[in-house]
């Protein structure tokens, strides 16, 4: 059974920092694509970034240059290192794989960025 569980969200200041993680429970996460989404209120869930099994990723334009997406394939977990925060960052951010694809969607964690 496929379980998402994200968390390391929290409240920041503008410019500073916070590292995500996603623990994936399931028997599919070495064979697959992992994705960050971010939920902004009243909007749609949008992909940020993706990380494929050896290692590649790709970015949203707005987050080049300040995210970091990687994974430890041995745990399982995918990261978000976020650098450089901004009040338009500020979000629900989930995990999960490829859009078509996904699994059942976990709590998310919630980002807000703010003076």
């Amino acid at each position: 059974q496929v379980r998402l569980v994200e968390s390391g969200g929290g409240s920041v200041r503008p410019g500073e920092s916070l590292t995500l993680s996603c623990l994936a429970h399931g028997d599919f996460f070495s064979r697959t694509t992992m994705c960050w989404y971010l939920q902004a209120p009243g909007k749609q869930r949008e992909l940020v970034a993706d990380i494929t099994i050896d290692g590649r990723t790709r970015y949203t334009d707005s987050v080049k240059g300040r995210f970091t997406i990687s994974r430890d394939n041995s745990k399982p977990i995918v990261y978000l290192q976020m650098n450089n925060l901004r009040p338009d960052d500020t979000a629900v951010y989930y995990c999960n794989v490829d859009p078509g694809s996904w699994y059942n969607w976990g709590q998310g964690t919630q980002v807000t960025v703010s003076s």
